[in-house]
């Protein structure tokens, strides 16, 4: 049996905006996820893989409100017919969006998910990808949040790297948790016929 599960058709890199990996607002470990986001965007468009950046609209005044430097994406997009962007106003990615037809479209089955915030738009959008009977694989070091801060009466803080593992468990056994981005493998999607 390979160590390897077998390779997945698309990425969707979710909210990798320059609000939440750089200055005040950056995520704990935010230049090590963006090494493993970068080489999971490599080796997918390698492979000729499906790449989906989503790109969270925030609300007036938010840090990711669009058109300000926060909403920006991180990383460079090459559009094309294998790349592409798609807003979102939701934490689900597929909520109100294209995102499913353009699975469907390529034939995606299987598809692999990192980003932020572990807790939210991550965790929303591979739930999703799992109720619409998608493989789901989540590299572990790449997807990432900020701590929880303490709640008087309730709680004391909640470090980032406990929030991101409570994420992956409350997917269930349905999600294919690895522990590294290194491992997930890319193939192009079958071709599929025209509607």
């Amino acid at each position: 049996m390979s160590e390897h599960p077998p390779p997945v058709q698309a990425l969707l890199v979710v909210d990798v905006q320059r609000a939440f990996v750089a200055g005040d607002g950056a995520v704990p470990g935010a230049e090590r996820l963006l090494a493993r986001t970068a080489d999971l965007i490599t080796r997918a468009r390698a492979a000729g893989a499906l790449l989906v950046h989503l790109q969270n609209d925030g609300p007036p005044g938010a840090e990711d409100e669009p058109g300000t430097p926060g909403w920006e994406l991180h990383h460079a997009v090459v559009r094309g017919p294998d790349e592409t962007v798609v807003r979102k106003e939701e934490d689900d990615g597929f909520e109100g969006t294209p995102l499913e037809r353009l699975l469907e479209d390529r034939g995606v089955t299987a598809l692999a998910v990192c980003g932020l915030m572990s807790e939210m738009c991550v965790r929303a959008t591979a739930q999703a990808a799992l109720s619409r009977d998608h493989r789901v694989v989540l590299p572990h070091d790449a997807h990432a949040t900020h701590d929880i801060p303490a709640a008087p009466g309730i709680a004391e803080a909640v470090p980032a790297a406990t929030v991101s593992r409570v994420a992956e468990w409350s997917l269930g056994s349905d999600a294919e948790v690895v522990p590294r981005a290194a491992e997930v493998r890319f193939a192009r999607p079958p071709a599929v016929p025209p509607r």
